[in-house]
């Protein structure tokens, strides 16, 4: 049985820019080679030194927030504490009305 001879081609991928080498006859990838990534970080120690310092910021992040919980207690008590000042000043305004009694 002679085999056909197809032409091979390479193409680069648009996803990891690999080049690929692809035969059109069994239309199938006869080879992969994956595009060489430059290193991020040259010393260890720098990304070391980044991780900890990303650590300390989220900490500072973390703080605050549970500073804000905290004192979202006594936030939520004053708003109430001045609405019902408001409702008790003012008896005969009566409830809000609801968005559904608009219509």
């Amino acid at each position: 049985m002679a085999r056909k001879s197809a032409a091979t081609f390479e193409v680069e991928c648009p996803c990891c820019q690999a080049a690929l080498q692809i035969d059109s006859g069994v239309k199938a990838v006869l080879s992969f080679k994956a595009k060489e990534r430059p290193h991020t970080l040259e010393d260890i120690s720098a990304g070391v030194e980044k991780l900890r310092q990303q650590e300390s910021q989220r900490d500072a992040v973390f703080q605050k927030q549970v500073d804000a919980m905290k004192s979202q207690k006594d936030v939520l008590s004053r708003k109430f504490d001045e609405l019902l000042k408001q409702a008790q000043a003012d008896p005969d305004q009566g409830p809000p009305r609801k968005p559904f009694d608009l219509d």
